[in-house]
């Protein structure tokens, strides 16, 4: 499919699964670089529901032990945030004194992230890595508050549904990553 429509909104194709897969290797190997020879079992939270197949993809490709938990998190409604970060589904585990990866489909403005990061550390977390597959830089407004670990691809800040990604809860199930047409005539 190159164009798809969601609701009122007509999206076009942007980025091919098979590029971004790549990015998902690379970032795993990353995440297996450094976790591979220690000795301790991280935490993987999969932020839901978005970073679902993101996190499916990931543990495929991990060579060390991990526990994997989840819980879910909005600041979005239809395709702007308003800052405002709401927990919606309680984690599923104790992270006390252990190192928690977060992962989620996309980082833009910062505010699910830097909401996460104060609640791990509020939670006893001992240390709290970010992964993410797609980061837009432009719209971030957290520098120097936390890092993000492992991006798996930059992108431009523009709104895109797929592979997780939703328009008011449509357009998860889509294997490639699509865009907003500006022009859909």
């Amino acid at each position: 499919m190159e164009r798809i429509q969601l609701h009122d909104k007509v999206f076009k194709k942007y980025i091919p699964y098979d590029t971004f897969i790549k990015d998902i290797d690379r970032v795993a190997n990353e995440l297996n670089r450094d976790f591979k020879d220690k000795n301790e079992i991280p935490i993987v939270v999969c932020v839901l529901n978005g970073s679902l197949p993101f996190t499916a993809e990931i543990l495929r490709r991990m060579d060390f032990l991990c526990e994997l938990s989840s819980l879910k998190v909005s600041s979005y409604s239809g395709m702007s945030t308003n800052g405002e970060v709401v927990f919606k589904q309680p984690l599923t585990c104790d992270v006390k004194g252990r190192t928690v990866i977060i992962v989620e489909d996309i980082v833009d403005s910062g505010y699910t992230m830097d909401a996460l990061t104060r609640f791990f550390k509020e939670q006893g977390a001992k240390e709290t890595k970010i992964c993410t597959l797609f980061f837009k830089e432009e719209a971030f407004r957290f520098k120097g508050k936390f890092n993000i670990d492992y991006i798996a691809r930059p992108i431009q800040n523009q709104f895109i549904v797929g592979f997780g990604l939703d328009y008011d809860e449509l357009g998860r199930n889509l294997k490639d990553i699509y865009i907003l047409d500006e022009d859909p005539a």
